[in-house]
């Protein structure tokens, strides 16, 4: 059995490696700047009370990573939340790179399972089999989501007028 709580140094280190990538989970599920902070904090608090121990570098980005969809997908469902209006959409997301904006905007008006997908493949780098081990999916669905979200882009940004010249 696991320490009851992370010391205020472990909780520290924890957040500074993988806060990013949590609260780029949360607005992408969340569609909202606010929910999305709210959930990447709750994540945050259950990784406190948690306490670890995590096998491994890669088991704690993917306990965090499941944390987080799990936490979004519960504040989806309240019941406050299905009698209220979307407030916005992903308008402070920053990336390494400014010029992913366009296409993140796109990615971000996927399904929720295509962008799911499409963000732990090509932005968090995980291999199909990693993603569908971490949400519990088979490995055939999650590739077949991969599929479907890469043609699903590649038609919403020739809309757009990216692609060859």
């Amino acid at each position: 059995m696991g320490r009851l709580t992370l010391s205020q140094e472990e909780l520290a280190s924890l957040y500074q490696r993988h806060f990013r990538t949590v609260y780029q989970i949360c607005l992408m599920l969340m569609k909202n700047v606010p929910d999305a902070e709210d959930a990447a904090q709750t994540v945050f608090r259950k990784a406190m009370e948690q306490g670890g121990p995590f096998r491994d570098p890669e088991h704690e980005k993917a306990w965090l990573i499941v944390t987080a969809r799990n936490e979004c997908r519960n504040q989806l469902k309240h019941w406050w939340r299905t009698r209220r209006a979307d407030s916005g959409a992903l308008d402070s997301l920053v990336w390494e790179q400014p010029q992913d904006q366009e296409v993140w905007d796109q990615v971000a008006a996927l399904p929720k399972p295509h962008r799911l997908v499409l963000y732990l493949h090509y932005y968090q780098g995980y291999a199909t089999g990693e993603i569908a081990e971490m949400l519990g999916e088979n490995p055939s669905t999650v590739r077949s989501r991969l599929v479907q979200a890469r043609k699903k882009l590649k038609l919403k940004l020739e809309e757009e007028g990216y692609g060859p010249s």
